[in-house]
């Protein structure tokens, strides 16, 4: 490849991955305001968190059509493409985070609808929410800085995600044991903390692609990420 064609591809690389970060970063607020909607009860930004959904989709359509057209003009070698095929893959797993969020403004939609709440909304759901949406921003900051480290502790921070949940789990089992009429809303609240914890699982799949794409080496299914895998 000339000097010129080189730099033109650097260029168009760069391009792709500048949009994936943006696209990240609407999937960060995206999660945050489902989770914050569903602590306040604002119908109007659930209503907003599913409009920005087809926002999401469109990133990630256009994205993966950049891809296919780099390879197919340029026809990257070694690293440069492993990043276009980590790119690829980091995509689907952001547009899989955006709808979840999507999902847990729609369930808190038909919580908050349903008059007669019985469980307070727990603190826990938050701080999990908020464990989550710092491992996707460290996800994404990973991928913009090609930093395995930063990579690394992301995977890591997956087991406090993991206990964040057992603890919300808990917590409404003893609502459901307690008072049986809390089960119907007990388990709607256990499916929002279970999409935010799969957000989870999403952000270590990116962290995953960055440590592929830098080192050569594949992690996934090794360690807490064979863990993660038996979850799903």
């Amino acid at each position: 490849m000339s000097s010129h064609l080189s730099k033109q591809f650097d260029l168009e690389l760069e391009g792709v991955r500048t949009r994936v970060l943006q696209m990240g970063g609407l999937v960060e607020r995206q999660l945050m305001a489902a989770i914050d909607a569903f602590n306040t009860g604002n119908i109007e930004a659930m209503q907003e968190v599913v409009r920005t959904d087809a926002e999401v989709d469109a990133y990630e359509v256009g994205i993966d059509e950049d891809c296919t057209l780099l390879i197919a003009r340029r026809q990257p070698a070694a690293c440069d493409l492993r990043l276009v095929m980590a790119i690829s893959r980091i995509v689907t797993d952001l547009e899989r985070s955006g709808d979840k969020a999507a999902k847990i403004a729609n369930k808190s939609r038909k919580l908050h609808r349903v008059s007669g709440q019985r469980i307070p909304r727990l603190s826990d759901l938050h701080h999990c929410g908020s464990l989550v949406a710092a491992m996707l921003q460290g996800a994404l900051d990973s991928l913009a800085r090609m930093d395995v480290d930063a990579a690394r502790q992301v995977i890591r921070a997956d087991k406090e995600i993991d206990a964040a949940f057992n603890s919300i789990l808990r917590q409404l089992v003893t609502y459901m044991m307690e008072d049986p009429r809390t089960i119907s809303e007990a388990l709607d609240i256990i499916w929002i903390a279970k999409a935010i914890e799969r957000v989870g699982d999403h952000a270590t799949n990116i962290a995953e692609n960055v440590i592929y794409t830098v080192s050569g080496i594949d992690v996934r299914h090794t360690g807490s990420a064979a863990r993660k895998a038996e979850k799903a």
